[in-house]
């Protein structure tokens, strides 16, 4: 029970909740005694805005709300000196706010820009009391960002890890249930939903895309976190390799699936002997995506050696079976070449699996992205300097 209940706490909605009505609270209080509003609402408003489950997309978020408040107020003031509020003058206000909006680089909050000068230009056309706006704003995105100093959010490396693992397992459990079927007859029907789950694989892909980013976010502008590029790049990359894999077992789980159409529902895909041989090829492909999956994601160096010499062995022998049932294929090819384009298409995809979960083309990849992320860093820390020269 305790288990599930820390689980439970450390999930991102319960993580988001909390901090979310802590900031709101807080900044809330801050705004009575700081503003002359009788009720600064906006404070914990943008504290519920602005307070993400990282500290990262925290700060970019505060920065870009408290910037388009500013904005807002700014068109607000500079419309009330010279006009009232009718219909034409509000929708010129809104005109001028979502332009100026785009330039301003707020992203997500163009549409802030206008709802501030709207609120600014309807509620009152004082000076002062538009200031309060941007006072309990800025407020706001301070309480939110102080929270995420203070109580530091977690990070989500383990989760993306977890979420990772499951999408290698799940292609493995596809990888069984295809090699299962390979001695018997094999319906269209059930060849179909197997391509099915194939393509439901890319779903899978869209939500570990997701944890992966929030992982990435939570490494960012962490003082907790010691080479979290070096863990980014590995996870991305790792993540990489499994999407090409799923990619290519969904055309896997399509040839079978045209194979079973050229037979009869009586008739084998493979012959026996064939068939023996593909099954273990599956079993082991299947071990070798779960063993990758728990290389790109184990923390400690003793988890990661246990799992490289795992892929490598299963590697091995997934190599070796390859090479036995390519020599079978041709046999029976060579007896029957009206499929011959499935069973060169067969194995092309099982190549470019095991291709792609090779050690030595995954240590290649790596070194890669890592001299991408270095250059990409060194060219940052460049552009910071010239600033700071002309600053």
């Amino acid at each position: 029970m305790s288990v599930w209940l820390r689980a439970r706490w450390r999930h991102p909605v319960v993580v988001q909740t909390v901090r979310a009505t802590v900031a709101a609270t807080a900044a809330y209080a801050i705004a009575e005694r700081l503003s002359s509003e009788p009720a600064p609402l906006t404070a914990p408003l943008t504290a519920l805005l602005v307070v993400q489950v990282t500290l990262y997309s925290t700060l970019t978020t505060g920065v870009r709300r408290v910037n388009s408040v500013v904005v807002g107020v700014l068109i607000a003031i500079g419309f009330s000196a010279v006009m009232g509020l009718t219909w034409w003058s509000l929708g010129l206000i809104i005109l001028a706010a979502l332009t100026v909006g785009r330039f301003v680089r707020v992203d997500e909050f163009v549409n802030e820009v206008a709802i501030s000068a709207m609120l600014v230009l309807g509620v009152t056309r004082l000076a002062s009391q538009a200031w309060d706006r941007v006072l309990e704003t800025v407020i706001g995105a301070g309480v939110g960002l102080l929270l995420n100093l203070v109580f530091a959010p977690p990070v989500w490396v383990d989760s993306a890890g977890e979420s990772i693992q499951d999408l290698a397992r799940r292609a493995r459990q596809l990888l069984l249930h295809l090699a299962e079927e390979l001695r018997g007859p094999l319906p269209v029907e059930r060849a179909a939903t197997r391509l099915h789950q194939a393509r439901g694989l890319d779903q899978d892909i869209a939500q570990v895309d997701a944890s992966l980013r929030q992982a990435e976010d939570s490494l960012r502008l962490n003082p907790r976190i010691a080479g979290g590029t070096l863990s980014r790049v590995v996870l991305r990359t790792g993540l990489d390799t499994l999407e090409i894999c799923v990619v290519v077992l969904r055309v896997l789980a399509r040839s079978l699936t045209d194979l079973a159409k050229r037979r009869e529902d009586d008739q084998p895909l493979f012959p026996e002997e064939v068939a023996v041989v593909l099954e273990e090829l599956f079993t082991h492909i299947g071990a070798a995506l779960v063993s990758f999956a728990v290389l790109v994601t184990a923390q400690a160096s003793t988890d990661g050696g246990e799992a490289e010499a795992r892929l490598a062995a299963e590697l091995s022998a997934a190599a070796a079976g390859r090479d036995r049932v390519a020599r079978l294929m041709l046999l029976q090819v060579q007896r029957h070449p009206e499929a011959w384009q499935l069973h060169g298409s067969l194995l092309a995809e099982l190549d470019r699996i095991l291709d792609e979960l090779d050690l030595e083309h995954r240590s290649r990849r790596l070194l890669e992205e890592l001299d991408r992320a270095s250059a990409s860093q060194r060219v940052q820390r460049a552009r910071l300097g010239r600033r700071r020269v002309r600053v």
